[in-house]
């Protein structure tokens, strides 16, 4: 397991615009590159910045996976919709084959659209037992909850006890909505986890999780080459 490494900035603005600049330079290292997203303001102002002139004609799109690793149980059309977010904010704007978004399906039941992503998910990494020896994502963006949740995996919930499955439905632990989500295996399976974390408001919980404290999922979150935290200085007073 990875230490965590903490690159710290000093405002929204500069954190998002280093994080583009590292996406972009992980993308262009790779043939293929997958890549999990994250819902929240914070990613939110990432994919902005994405689409603009400085990044959207030097990133690979053509060659870029888009999954996400959690959803809520909404039509993709939803105001609450991560993928809505995602594709007003950068899909709307960037030049990304359609065959290469992966959005969380919105059919059936909750546990069929989960079994469905599951499926998803190996028809792209191949139906294999995740690892080191089988890595699946070059990279995960994460945010923290300020209960310490992190995708959909909130505390109390069942799903932070899974070991195997690489999908499941989420329905306890709080949840005002059902959702959809990546498990502990995913990440641990995924070369370089990336949260990106601002504001004051997330000060405490931050330090709680880089101290290790396992009642908050975000702590209990690895990877395989890098675990990053990428904040500005207003989460660490």
């Amino acid at each position: 397991m990875p230490a965590p490494i903490i690159k710290k900035y000093p405002d929204a603005a500069s954190l998002a615009e280093n994080v583009a600049q590292w996406l972009t330079a992980e993308a262009l290292s790779k043939d293929r590159f997958s890549i999990a997203l994250s819902g929240g303001s914070t990613p939110k102002r990432l994919y902005e910045l994405l689409s603009t002139p400085a990044f959207v004609d030097r990133f690979p799109w053509d060659r870029t996976h888009l999954f996400w690793g959690d959803e809520r149980f909404v039509p993709h059309d939803d105001k609450d919709s991560n993928y809505r977010m995602t594709r007003e904010a950068m899909l709307d704007h960037v030049p990304l084959p359609a065959g290469n978004i992966h959005p969380v399906p919105f059919t059936g039941d909750i546990a069929a659209a989960a079994a469905s992503y599951t499926q998803t998910l190996k028809d792209y990494f191949g139906d294999v037992q995740a690892g080191p020896a089988h890595p699946l994502f070059d990279v995960a963006l994460m945010g923290l909850g300020e209960d310490g949740h992190t995708a959909s995996l909130f505390p109390g919930s069942v799903a932070l006890q899974e070991t195997h499955a690489w999908v499941l439905p989420v329905t306890d632990g709080g949840v005002k909505q059902p959702r959809i989500t990546l498990t502990y295996p995913v990440f641990a399976a995924t070369k370089k986890v990336a949260f990106l974390v601002e504001g004051q408001a997330k000060a405490s919980i931050l330090a709680a999780v880089l101290g290790g404290d396992h009642r908050y999922p975000s702590a209990r979150v690895t990877a395989l080459d890098e675990l990053i935290w990428f904040t500005d200085e207003a989460a660490f007073e």
